[in-house]
Formats: C-alpha cells, structure tokens, sequence
C-alpha cells in the first residue's frame, strides 16, 4: 500500500475523539501505530498531547498522513461532513487508502463513499460496548465490506477490538448494528414493563432487579432500566437520541413491511419522550 511508514507499518488517521472514538485511537496509538488525529473540537486533542500521536492542521493533512482512516463521528451528515469535498479528509488519501467507518450511518452512505472515491477501499465498522470496551481491548467491531482489505488493516481493529465480526458486503455491518440497537431498545420496554409490573404486584424493585439479573429472563437492558431507577425518562438525554436514529434506520430498511420489534421499540421510545428518526431527518 502506497503510503507506508519506512519500517512498513500502517500510518493511521483518526476523526472523532469522543467518549467512542477518544479511547479507540488511544489504544491504536499504545499499539505503537504511527497514529495522526484530526478533531473538529480542538480541546478533544488535549487528551492525546502526551502521547507520540501527530495532529494534523487539516482534514486533508490528515487523509494525507493515513493509509487506513478511522471515522468515529455521530451519524451520516457528520461522516460526509469530515470525508467528503476538497476540503474533506478522503481529498488527501493516496490511492489504495482504507476508510474506516466505525459511526452508525444507513447502510447507503457508505456504498455512495465508495461509488465516488473508487481509487479507496471502504469498510463499515460500527461498534458496540463503549469507550471502556475499547479501553480495555475488548469493543465488539462489526465489519462490511472486502475480506481482503479487511485482513490488511485487522491489526489497527485488533488493538481496540474482540471481537471483529465480517458480516459480509459494504453497508451490510451497518444494518447488523441496527438490527442490535433495536433490539435493545424493544428490551428496554419489555424490562420496563416487568419492573413496573412486579412493583404493582407489591414486588421488592431491588430483589426483583436482583432476579433479572441472576435469573433465565436476564438481560443488559433489565439492569438499565434498574440503573435509571426503573424508568425510561432518564436514558432520553444520553442513549435516545441514538436508539432513536439506529430505530428509524432500521424502520427504513424493512419498510413498507414493519416489524413487531420496530413497534415495541418505538414504545420504548415513547417512554423517553422520543420518536424514530425518518430518513428526512437525516436529509
């Protein structure tokens, strides 16, 4: 790959130094992978300034210093915001470069990126687990796209990730991902609509928290509806507002059919104050 570093490394570029991105591009750059950031916050930088990591002036520096590029931004407008135009980072990537997707986008956007850069390879890689799974190297990575390419950048996922799953085609991991967050979503109404159903019946919500949690009916999304003191309400302010995009994503993909697990997790939803997202939205 042209590009490389002289003792034939991967140079890595990294957009996106959130509470996500923040701790994979640490464990990236702990790997010993010549490591340049770029963030549209500039304080997000701060946390990296001990580190041997480059910070690059530009979007386009930084396509420039990468052979593979690792996005972690919110959603779709935000992916084409930083990679695409004469000013994105995709501007400066050298021919054969990898793009890395890891935010959550519909599965299209990141077919359109590799329609219209053909000279680059293109993979979808959401994420589930959060900063300290990837912290602490174990973030599970969903993959689509080439095998081969994804072979070639596998040790920059492998410092962060376990496991990395190939799911198939680009865009495909896209729609895992959505398909996962929806799932959880219906769960949180599900969970909530026990708690709430063992408290009228004059249940202890602690013990009965307790036995969600030991018992065949446990689940992730039982302990955090018991977290948020039993109810929705409180995940509307730091979960919703993604549950609600990766619901409506999916709510697209399986239109004009539905789903009964777009239903129930359009009740959790609701519970928040929230709705789904629609592709206009994302317009």
């Amino acid at each position: 790959m042209s590009g490389a570093n002289e003792e034939g490394g991967l140079r890595v570029g990294y957009i996106g130094l959130g509470s996500q991105g923040g701790p994979m591009a640490r464990r990236i750059i702990d790997a010993g992978f010549p490591t340049t950031l770029w963030a549209r916050r500039p304080e997000a930088q701060q946390a990296f300034a001990g580190t041997p990591a480059r910070f690059a002036a530009s979007r386009v520096a930084l396509g420039a210093a990468s052979d593979v590029l690792g996005v972690c931004v919110v959603g779709d407008a935000d992916v084409d915001e930083v990679l695409r135009g004469p000013a994105g980072a995709l501007a400066g990537m050298a021919p054969g470069g990898i793009v890395v997707v890891h935010s959550t986008t519909r599965p299209d956007t990141c077919r359109r990126l590799q329609e219209d850069h053909p000279h680059l390879h293109v993979l979808d890689a959401p994420v589930s687990g959060g900063g300290r799974a990837a912290a602490e190297r174990a973030l599970l990575v969903m993959v689509g796209g080439e095998a081969e390419i994804l072979e070639r950048c596998r040790l920059v996922l492998a410092a962060f990730a376990d496991p990395i799953v190939h799911l198939g085609p680009l865009g495909s991991a896209q729609e895992a991902k959505v398909f996962n967050n929806a799932l959880f979503t219906a769960q949180l109404a599900l969970a909530a609509e026990v708690h709430s159903a063992a408290q009228r019946r004059g249940l202890d919500p602690a013990a009965m928290a307790t036995v969600l949690r030991r018992g065949s009916g446990h689940s992730f999304a039982a302990d955090v509806v018991a977290r948020n003191g039993f109810h929705l309400a409180p995940l509307a302010g730091s979960a919703g507002g993604l549950l609600a995009k990766d619901v409506g994503i999916l709510a697209d993909l399986l239109a004009p059919a539905g789903s009964p697990l777009i239903d129930m997790a359009e009740t959790a939803l609701a519970a928040m104050g929230l709705a789904r997202t629609t592709r206009e939205d994302h317009a």
